[in-house]
């Protein structure tokens, strides 16, 4: 009898493991962009924002404002040169200093988002704006922009940008889980919804439709 309750235990025991639900990955979605790029802020309004609005809680987001900028050492710091100019450098220290400082993407991906919709050429009255908006204390964003904190952080950010594999011609440049192919930037700037839920491996949350948008127009390097 003994014997046999045994054999029904060790029968049982992986039946109930193997039953079990496994939980999925979240979505890894890295947009590499400039914060002036025509390009770049039609894809965070079309496609990244209101795809995280409908399954961020599936998506892992990364944001690296850099783009095709350019850095040089100047003295014990680093001196940004941008393709839309210098205010698109503070727009970038802003966007940098804003994700270091406010830390989660549910407060400084909306605030982003904001910043991008109304950036002009001043990025600093378009960011207070914002902030004001959202009831986010713009100062410490501010003194970070303008100071050493900023600038490491956006050196960070730059390693990041000169770290990618493919090296990026252009932006926006999106990747899917740490991976970018043609193919993976095409489906992501058409119907970014659509191609995280595609990618998600659990349950489906029930905003996934494939619903797409106009082509993107890129900002390459040295254009």
């Amino acid at each position: 009898m003994g014997a046999l309750l045994l054999a029904c235990f060790l029968v049982a025991v992986p039946t109930l493991v193997l039953g079990s639900p496994v939980a999925a990955s979240k979505v890894g979605i890295a947009l590499y962009y400039e914060s002036m790029c025509g390009g770049c802020r039609q894809f965070i309004r079309d496609q990244f924002y209101p795809t995280y609005q409908k399954v961020g809680g599936i998506m892992d987001v990364t944001l690296v404002p850099y783009g095709n900028a350019q850095e040089t050492r100047y003295g014990d710091q680093w001196k940004y040169d941008c393709q839309h100019g210098p205010e698109e450098c503070v727009g970038n220290l802003i966007e940098t200093c804003a994700i270091s400082i406010l830390k989660n993407t549910s407060v400084y991906f909306p605030f982003i988002h904001c910043l991008e919709l109304s950036i002009g050429n001043n990025p600093i009255p378009a960011a207070e704006q914002c902030a004001s908006q959202l009831g986010i204390d713009f100062d410490p964003i501010n003194k970070c922009q303008s100071g050493p904190e900023g600038n490491a952080l956006e050196h960070a950010m730059a390693q990041k940008t000169n770290s990618l594999y493919p090296r990026h011609q252009y932006v926006p440049w999106i990747t899917l889980n740490g991976k970018h192919t043609d193919e993976i930037q095409n489906e992501a700037t058409f119907n970014l919804l659509k191609l995280v839920c595609d990618t998600y491996l659990g349950t489906k949350p029930s905003a996934c439709q494939q619903v797409g948008t106009k082509p993107i127009v890129p900002c390459y390097k040295n254009a």
